[in-house]
């Protein structure tokens, strides 16, 4: 098939991972794989002249930063700048798919010829700092949509009316996240994602931290984020934290924990929980994104949202677990993920493409979604 993969603005998210790898992947298997992201906003005249005003200066271009296609053998394309992707950008394909939902609303407009039309949703994106409105538009638009989590499969379907969806849920590379059987810290040690945003909740993980430590006076935090911390939501005192890590240093900090936190309010998968544990690292987390699914057969503590207090005593009930019960625990969360690679991943998310040109061709085509991760209804 030839693929067109549509972008926002690249960044080093966990989302723009999966799609990288997703294109790389489908690109070996045969696939003609073009990939087209969006230039960087440039400065306007007002925030030039504000940043003049306030002795700031003339603010530079925004240059481009690193990001996960790099070096991949993926041709990719940058729009000369801040704007909509239109047809003259992509070449024609069988498929062409929409990655986030302000590019669904391009690919929307987009001739037949540049193909059938799919839209890869990883989460539900209504954020104050979004146009809802606009945001859940999207999900009704005449596009096959292909999602990552079993509670996005319900959500299209309950909220939505969608039940042609299909499902392809990520892995992790095992060949960057990994650790060989280890016993506890010496130090009890957590570790979490660091981030302002308030629906990841990390004010819940801290106070949990906080908690916890009442009872655990030695605990250690472990962390690593995109930003330095706020004096709104600060670290402890004796908090590692490293910003932006090289991406071949993250295992690192997850092998340096006993339990991993993930307090999110929301979540489309939850990719730090299979990071963590391919790390060999026990996960406690809200019931957010696919982490239900992922938490189970020992692997783990699932624990109610917005609730600090329950999170602190899932962090007591595993650092104060005997040695071997924590390497029970360490070894069941390996399996879990190792079970299932990124051949797997791409086998579903190659038939959910062809699907959507299948769909573009006929009506009524049956979707079947499975999860490798826990049982999910027939859509």
């Amino acid at each position: 098939m030839k693929i067109t993969f549509v972008l926002p603005t690249l960044s080093l998210t966990g989302g723009i991972r999966v799609i990288s790898i997703f294109a790389e992947l489908l690109r070996k298997r045969g696939h003609s794989v073009f990939v087209i992201s969006i230039a960087r906003p440039q400065p306007s005249m007002r925030q030039q002249v504000k940043s003049l005003l306030r002795g700031g200066g003339w603010i530079s271009p925004p240059e481009n930063e690193p990001s996960f296609f790099d070096n991949l053998g993926v041709e990719h394309k940058i729009t000369d700048r801040y704007r909509p992707v239109e047809d003259k950008d992509v070449p024609d394909a069988d498929v062409v798919v929409a990655t986030w939902w302000e590019t669904a609303e391009w690919v929307a407009k987009l001739s037949p010829s540049k193909g059938a039309k799919a839209y890869f949703i990883q989460h539900h994106e209504i954020f104050d700092y979004l146009p809802q409105g606009r945001v859940e538009a999207t999900w009704m638009l005449p596009m096959h949509k292909i999602t990552i989590s079993q509670w996005l499969v319900e959500l299209a379907r309950t909220k939505y009316g969608d039940r042609q969806v299909s499902l392809a849920p990520p892995t992790v590379d095992t060949k960057q996240f990994y650790a060989c059987p280890r016993n506890k810290q010496s130090v009890p040690t957590v570790g979490l994602m660091y981030s302002t945003v308030y629906w990841k909740g990390t004010d819940i993980a801290l106070k949990a931290f906080s908690l916890a430590a009442e009872k655990i006076p030695n605990l250690r935090l472990v962390a690593f984020g995109t930003e330095a911390p706020s004096s709104e939501l600060p670290l402890p005192a004796n908090a590692e934290y490293v910003i932006q890590p090289d991406q071949d240093k993250i295992k690192d900090y997850y092998s340096k924990c006993d339990a991993w936190l993930l307090a999110s309010r929301s979540e489309g998968f939850g990719l730090p929980i299979i990071e963590a544990m391919a790390c060999r690292t026990p996960v406690i987390s809200t019931p957010a994104g696919a982490a239900p699914e992922i938490l189970s057969g020992g692997t783990g503590i699932l624990v109610r949202p917005e609730d600090p207090e329950e999170m602190a005593k899932a962090i007591e009930s595993i650092c104060q677990l005997r040695n071997s019960k924590w390497q029970a625990m360490s070894e069941a969360a390996y399996a879990k993920v190792n079970n299932y690679t990124w051949e797997d991943a791409t086998d579903h998310f190659e038939a959910a493409l062809k699907v959507a040109v299948d769909k573009s061709k006929q009506r009524d085509v049956k979707i079947v979604s499975f999860s490798p991760y826990g049982k999910i209804p027939v859509g």
